[in-house]
């Protein structure tokens, strides 16, 4: 429960750091020349800016992987005749946090020397957006694992409704198309595009909302259920 309360104050690091960097709001164009890029993180207004954001996402990616691993306790609970989904999620969960570390440091580079050669500034930053735009298959084998674990949860109680791996295979098709970004400069697969950005990201954000809501409904349903249990081994 204490890492469970925990989650708010992890959804709204992201928040800041989305709203603080930059290149977010709106997201930079990959169509940016090397001048282009070394002038964006040279700028006196961005460079504090985009220091400060980048130190914030990395908090954001350790405090995720506690609240990911609740997602894999829930998994242990339910009705497998083998502990492999559980241990394949718990791969992806430290998978996808890794990433966007690495992300992260490729921007703190671009930011860390502004005043070196564009080309490398812009090989800075190029690698800081597909890395955190393409790397996107560890989030989706980690939709469609526990989407296949609500699945098998054949217990007449499942610890998830079925609903819930409907929508984590909702979440892994939108963020497919993430996927193919390093394929295009511009449109809609491109960086800054509806698909690679957009719609990732508020897959992302809708996943933590709508998961954190169904752990919470897990974690105290378990806890109630346990009460209930000690109770009855204390009458008998």
């Amino acid at each position: 429960m204490v890492l469970l309360c925990a989650l708010p104050f992890v959804a709204l690091i992201w928040l800041s750091a989305f709203v603080l960097f930059p290149g977010f709001t709106p997201p930079m164009s990959p169509t940016m020349t090397a001048d282009q890029v070394a002038e964006f993180y040279r700028d006196p207004d961005n460079l504090p800016r985009i220091r400060y954001s980048m130190i914030l996402f990395n908090w954001f990616c350790v405090g995720l992987i506690p609240v990911l691993t609740l997602i894999v306790m829930q998994i242990r609970r339910m009705a497998h005749r083998t502990p492999i989904l559980s241990y394949a999620v718990l791969g992806c969960v430290a998978g996808g946090p890794t990433l966007f570390l690495i992300a992260n440091v490729c921007w703190l580079l671009a930011a860390y020397r502004p005043d070196r050669a564009p080309e490398l500034t812009q090989m800075f930053n190029d690698l800081a957006w597909i890395t955190f735009t393409s790397q996107v298959p560890f989030l989706i084998a980690q939709s469609v694992l526990l989407a296949l674990a609500v699945y098998f949860d054949d217990q007449p109680r499942p610890v998830f409704a079925r609903w819930v791996g409907l929508f984590n295979l909702a979440v892994a098709a939108a963020l497919l198309p993430a996927a193919f970004t390093a394929l295009a400069f511009d449109g809609p697969l491109a960086w800054d595009g509806i698909l690679s950005f957009w719609l990732k990201n508020a897959a992302i954000a809708l996943w933590i909302i709508v998961m954190s809501v169904i752990l919470a409904a897990a974690i105290r349903r378990e806890r109630t259920d346990r009460r209930a249990l000690v109770g009855e081994l204390a009458s008998a």
